[in-house]
């Protein structure tokens, strides 16, 4: 039984890099669907697309294999890696990328790649070891069959189970955070480069021009400027650091 993958890259949209590895994909699984997750994940910040990935994953079907590389240390010591985290597999670098989403599983299991193919760049491994794995696992494949030793889920104890930090700057300039909204009451005065934010439901609630937060539709807090943008009017970028009154 095939299974769909979705890519979660910091690849970006131009350039040759995701037309490869969907390439490969295409080569090694015919006919099986792929989803563009997210092309544009904090580049080179596993720790920050960590928050981000873990929001995003249960929106996704429950039998995906998700392809995820932010993978600044590639070529180097991380060792590539499957996990299973509630049916959905992720494969990937084991840099931090899939901490979060394995912390906050109730059910768990990790292995290591140990396959390796004829042709491995050193540093393309999203084409050339991760694609070809995710395509035998879409296909159906297990982790042992698909070139893995199972090993101990990975941590990154120092993470917090919460960031108060810019984690995600989308194309309105709307600022996701590391914080998910069951974190923080909506009474919660946020504060960033100097500014106080207060909560609203939606756009409609505040005056055009004026800064708040609310809860988005993934679950994390997200900074806004009603009909502008956030990044601009706040002086935000990935890791500006959120305060709260909590």
């Amino acid at each position: 039984m095939q299974r769909p993958i979705a890519l979660f890259t910091d690849f970006g949209m131009a350039g040759p890099y995701l037309g490869q590895v969907k390439a490969v994909l295409h080569t090694k699984a015919p006919g099986v669907a792929v989803i563009d997750l997210m092309a544009d994940a904090p580049a080179f910040d596993p720790r920050a697309s960590a928050y981000l990935l873990a929001a995003l994953m249960p929106e996704m079907p429950e039998d995906v294999v998700i392809l995820g590389v932010v993978d600044p240390g590639v070529g180097g010591e991380r060792q590539p890696m499957v996990a299973e985290i509630h049916g959905r597999l992720v494969v990937g670098p084991d840099n931090g990328l899939f901490e979060i989403a394995l912390r906050r599983a109730r059910q768990a299991r990790s292995w290591r790649i140990v396959w390796r193919p004829d042709r491995l760049s050193a540093t393309f491994h999203g084409r050339d070891l991760f694609a070809p794995v995710a395509a035998r696992l879409a296909q159906g494949m297990t982790p042992g069959a698909a070139g893995c030793d199972a090993m101990d889920n990975p941590r990154q104890l120092d993470w917090p189970d919460q960031l108060g930090e810019v984690i995600y700057l989308d194309h309105y300039g709307n600022a996701m955070t590391g914080l998910h909204t069951e974190a923080v009451p909506v009474e919660a005065v946020l504060q960033v480069n100097g500014r106080e934010l207060r909560h609203a439901r939606t756009y409609e609630e505040v005056p055009a021009g004026t800064p708040f937060w609310y809860g988005n539709s993934i679950g994390l807090v997200e900074l806004a400027v009603s009909r502008g943008r956030a990044d601009t009017t706040l002086g935000l970028t990935v890791g500006a650091v959120i305060g709260w009154d909590g």
